[in-house]
């Protein structure tokens, strides 16, 4: 009986599932001026998050944290190759459950913006195409040929109709407010010639015609047909205007709130008073759909970056970081800029902006007023010097490069070169790998290893006269491939036998190679990320009888921009030469036989770690190249997110319990100079400004997500390429140290208290705000306080000349013990130890 009765209750519950869902279909279309969803044109706020560089597990919590960082859109692109590796077979599993992914984004109550492509770019493996489509007879890419256009079509189908299934578009009552069809074509499209706008006009039709009921976009296509929306991609948008403006609004598809890390190159960083000013002068001048990319980056996982060189890391320096922390003050700074502009957002989507004089050069003010109902923006984009202007009357103080946020046409909430956010200083705690049973902290349990074979060792091996283009031999199924030559020097004049030297010259399209002579690592050579070529000079000596060259090309990620990137080859191309030689000529080996072998012998058996072929201790070999090594350890405690320092070893890949955590190369070192000590947020920005860890590796840690993790008995394995000592390594877990915050009498009300009432503005001052950044924690101490005239960056703080008694003494009171606390800014809290003079309040707080 009661199985019955929950039968009918099941039924019921799915028939008002169905009956809701149907109730929330939206109609979504746009005009001039805005997304109009359900008749009502919106203001909107999106950030990427790429699911592929995230776990399912991780993915609820990064949603939910954009959300509640004033995010109304969650923006991903579909990673092509990701999904159909082979012509025909779809994955959508694990990290590839693109539908769970969307279904959890609308779970947390935000819209969807589908960025199809199938061209992605976004520094992804051959810019999210699959290999295979490059041996199609006939094909070429991103252009009107006939092949292409039909396996695009083909995938931007699949990808529709599993939405739509799914009942994922909103005019279904699902997310998906906006898809988008190709990908920054504009910035390259005039290499391809007039078949570019055919192609253009094709792609826009095709994709309009599978009706998904929610319109397309193409960012950076100025000329795109009137079908779509044409969108920006770019520091700054805020000076773009899109073709046909009286038909389309003006969108930001990319507001770079960082930028990528290459192998090589040091790291970059946008300060968050740039971006914030980036985004209010968007507002400012006509613009209602702003998207970060990214607003969490994570992490190219397995053999999924691009470039060539882009890092494993891809953190982008976003408001929610590599292991899915909140980036403070970006994080905070941005949601109260986001709330300041949606105290605005009534008078901007009923009225165009309207820009009023208010006096001298680099300042603007732009006001949005229909009825009673007003807001302005306020910008002063010198580069240098402040201003201060009168408006409506009224005097406002603008720093340089910032703009100020008014709903009210009169008082401000919000400037963006003031913070109110407070900063978090993280760091790593190290947990060593060793095989120490008697150490409670012991992570490891003993290393062992297999010897990778040096030349040709498999049995798929084959010979081909001259030297084959890597990418068209291997398919990208490894990132190695083999190039070998005998030469027999017996009897022979030609060469040298008596002692003296060879050069072996060796030419590549890239990315990186080793060369075996006899079995013996005998050089190396490596390209960047501005000129992948490589090409080496390697004396060695000649052995009398047989002698070996064993070539070991390697790929780092496949290009993944540009007009015609497909066509970028890698491997040794030549020439091979000998130089040197007894009677002083060249010998061209180029058009000799050589023996190929696609990838390692170790990689079909041994990332999973269960092969029997390990070699324990006590004999572990360090320093060697081509060495496979395999751990067992221990997941650190806690839940904190888990890095991996490969601090010690060279360039590989390494694996935790058979999932890739990517490439790793800690001994590619950025340039020592390009890095400043303190990076100044006025004035555009570039990747070049603002960039740290000059004179260091690039990428010291790499992020294991938790899910990954046992808590016992977990495998690592490692295959070193060019020599390294694994026991060097160690795990380290992410958390944060300390809290800052640094509010002026200057600064503004926090937005949380805005209130139009002028009384009500009057009456509230700036406050200083901290909160610890996990729910079980209290604030424990106060390492540092101050008011008066305090200076110094978070973790160096100190007291200037003029600084109240009563500081550390009022802050402790009102923050230690809580998770959160505030405290106002003013004399009346303090007291006023320097009469006259602008003061701020300095303070670093611990949480435990």
């Amino acid at each position: 009986m009661k199985g019955s009765e929950l039968r009918i209750e099941v039924v019921v519950v799915l028939v008002l599932g169905v009956l809701a869902t149907a109730s929330y279909c939206a109609t979504v279309t746009y005009d001039h001026r805005a997304l109009v969803i359900d008749g009502k044109r919106r203001v909107l706020v999106s950030g990427s998050i790429h699911y592929p560089r995230s776990t399912p597990e991780m993915w609820p919590d990064l949603i939910q944290k954009s959300k509640d960082g004033g995010l109304d859109v969650i923006e991903t692109y579909v990673f092509w190759n990701f999904h159909e590796p082979v012509r025909g077979q779809y994955d959508f599993s694990g990290r590839k459950d693109l539908v769970k992914f969307v279904k959890i984004v609308a779970q947390a109550g935000l819209y969807v913006h589908l960025r199809i492509g199938p061209y992605v770019c976004a520094e992804w493996n051959y810019g999210g195409f699959p290999l295979w489509l490059h041996f199609i007879p006939g094909i070429q890419l991103r252009t009107d040929n006939e092949p292409f256009k039909a396996e695009m079509q083909r995938f931007t189908a699949k990808i529709v109709d599993m939405m739509k299934k799914e009942k994922l578009y909103a005019s279904q009552g699902g997310p998906i407010i906006l898809s988008q069809i190709e990908n920054e074509y504009g910035n390259i499209d005039k290499a391809y010639g007039p078949a570019a706008q055919k192609y253009i006009n094709w792609a826009a039709s095709m994709a309009v015609a599978l009706d998904t009921g929610v319109p397309w976009v193409m960012c950076q296509q100025d000329d795109a047909p009137a079908s779509v929306i044409s969108t920006c991609n770019g520091f700054y948008c805020d000076q773009w205007t899109p073709k046909l403006p009286d038909k389309r609004p003006k969108m930001w598809t990319e507001n770079w709130s960082g930028w990528f890390l290459s192998f090589g190159g040091a790291v970059p960083q946008r300060p968050v008073e740039d971006l914030a000013f980036a985004v209010a002068r968007f507002f400012q001048r006509g613009g209602t759909f702003q998207n970060y990319y990214m607003y969490h980056g994570g992490t190219n996982f397995g053999r999924s970056t691009g470039g060539p060189f882009i890092a494993t890391s891809y953190d982008y320096d976003a408001p929610i970081d590599e292991y899915g922390l909140l980036r403070q003050p970006k994080w905070g700074h941005l949601k109260d800029v986001h709330k300041a502009i949606k105290l605005c957002e009534e008078a901007i989507v009923a009225a165009d902006p309207k820009n009023v004089s208010v006096g001298g050069p680099n300042l603007e003010a732009t006001v949005y007023k229909t009825g009673s109902v007003c807001a302005a923006f306020l910008a002063n984009y010198d580069t240098k010097s402040d201003a201060t202007v009168t408006f409506n009357g009224n005097s406002y103080h603008l720093p340089a490069w910032s703009v100020s946020i008014l709903p009210d046409c009169k008082n401000v909430v919000l400037n963006t070169a003031k913070i109110n956010s407070a900063a978090m200083i993280p760091s790593f705690v190290h947990h060593s790998l060793i095989d120490d049973v008697d150490s409670s902290e012991a992570l490891g349990s003993g290393w062992s290893w297999i010897n990778e074979p040096v030349g040709i060792s498999k049995d798929d091996a084959f010979t081909r006269v001259g030297l084959l283009e890597q990418i068209n031999t291997t398919a990208d199924k490894s990132d190695y491939l083999w190039y070998s030559l005998s030469i027999d020097v017996t009897n022979s004049e030609t060469f040298l036998q008596d002692g003296s030297q060879t050069v072996l010259h060796v030419e590549s399209l890239g990315h990186a190679l080793h060369a075996f002579i006899n079995g013996k690592l005998a050089g190396s050579g490596t390209g960047n990320g501005n000129n992948a070529k490589v090409s080496v000079e390697i004396p060695f000596t000649f052995a009398s009888g047989k002698n070996t060259i064993d070539l070991l090309s390697l790929t780092v990620g496949l290009q993944n921009y540009g007009a015609f990137f497909d066509k970028t080859g890698a491997g040794i191309t030549g020439p091979v030469q000998l130089k040197g030689l007894k009677n002083g000529t060249t010998i061209d080996l180029s058009s000799q036989q050589w023996t190929y072998q696609i990838g390692l012998k170790g990689e079909d058996s041994l990332p999973s770690g269960s092969s029997s072929q390990w070699v324990s201790q006590p004999t572990l070999p360090k320093k060697q190249p081509l060495t496979w090594y395999k751990a067992k350890f221990n997941a650190p405690d806690g839940s904190n997110p888990v890095a991996i320092d490969f601090t010690g070893l060279g360039k590989g890949e390494a694996w935790v319990n058979g999932q890739s955590i990517g490439r790793y190369w800690p001994t590619n070192i950025s340039p020592t100079s390009g890095c400043p000590d303190s990076c100044n947020y006025r004035g555009p920005y570039d990747s070049n400004k603002c960039r740290k860890n000059c004179g260091k590796p690039s990428q010291e840690l790499y992020h294991v997500p938790r899910s990954w993790l046992k808590p016992n008995d977990n495998t690592l394995v490692l295959f070193e390429e060019i020599g390294g000592d694994p026991t060097q390594i160690s795990f380290a877990t992410r958390q944060i140290d300390s809290l800052c915050s640094h509010v002026s009498e200057s600064h503004p009300s926090p937005v949380d208290m805005w209130s139009s009432d002028s009384k009500a503005g009057r009456k509230s001052g700036p406050v200083l705000s901290l909160e610890c950044p996990f729910p079980n924690q209290v604030i424990s101490s106060i390492k540092f306080a101050s008011y008066g005239k305090p200076h110094g960056t978070c973790g160096s703080f100190s007291h200037g000349q003029c600084k109240s008694t009563r500081a550390l003494s009022v802050v402790q009171k009102a923050c230690v013990g809580s998770r959160t606390c505030s405290v106002e800014v003013s004399v009346n809290t303090f007291g006023d130890p320097c009469k006259g003079v602008a003061k701020s309040l300095a303070v670093e707080a611990s949480c435990r």
